[in-house]
């Protein structure tokens, strides 16, 4: 297993459903962030090592993630990452390529100078990240840039699918970073914030959906 980063203790007087919902959403975070590689195994026991908790709320957390698509639970138990075929990838990427744009288009009315020069802020990060070499903060920054942008959009329905679209894709996306081995700031990145300076809805949308699928799809090849 991937050697867990640090996590704040939790309180001993947590009550069981709040330990859960935390051992929940640390996970789900680790799992969308690339922390763990395409089909590693987890245990109960690790879990709840890695959280400071009990089994049950390990349990509880392992149920809602494998409900989600975060993690696979075999017949016999055992617990792992996904690992996606190439139609999954496909399906997935064609999931961000339908939400994504139309998150983005809805976020571009309410694309102020601050929320810009937030973004900005952000490729600054995803630069010394892969500065660094560092995968895990790759997708992390990154998908911090889409979140912060479709945050904008008002949808939480849609903002809500979109983050499970990225969970199932966690695992497969730290594989993809690896092998592209990025000298720099993705260049969709720099369009999608000229679109939104100039307000350009069509080009606003054509570069996130070239930069949400450019990578998955060579993963699928």
């Amino acid at each position: 297993m991937t050697p867990p980063t640090a996590t704040p203790a939790f309180r001993l007087a947590d009550s069981p459903s709040a330990a859960h919902e935390r051992v929940y959403r640390a996970l789900r975070t680790r799992i969308m962030h690339g922390e763990f590689r395409p089909g590693e195994a987890l245990t109960l026991r690790g879990i709840g090592k890695m959280f400071d908790v009990s089994m049950t709320p390990a349990r509880e957390a392992v149920r809602r993630l494998v409900a989600d698509g975060g993690l696979n639970l075999s017949a016999s138990g055992r617990v792992t990452t996904p690992e996606l075929s190439n139609e999954r990838i496909e399906e997935l990427a064609s999931i961000r390529a339908l939400i994504e744009p139309e998150l983005a288009s809805r976020a571009l009315p309410r694309a102020h100078m601050a929320l810009i020069d937030r973004l900005q802020t952000i490729n600054g990060a995803i630069a010394e990240m892969v500065a660094k070499h560092d995968d895990v903060g790759y997708i992390r920054t990154n998908l911090e840039f889409h979140r912060t942008l479709y945050l904008r959009a008002q949808a939480p329905a849609m903002l809500a699918l979109t983050e499970t679209v990225w969970l199932q894709l966690g695992p497969t996306m730290r594989a993809l970073y690896a092998r592209l081995n990025r000298t720099e700031v993705p260049h969709n990145h720099r369009l999608i914030v000229a679109a939104l300076r100039a307000g350009d809805e069509p080009g606003l949308r054509l570069a996130v959906r070239s930069d949400v699928t450019k990578g998955l799809r060579m993963l699928a090849v």
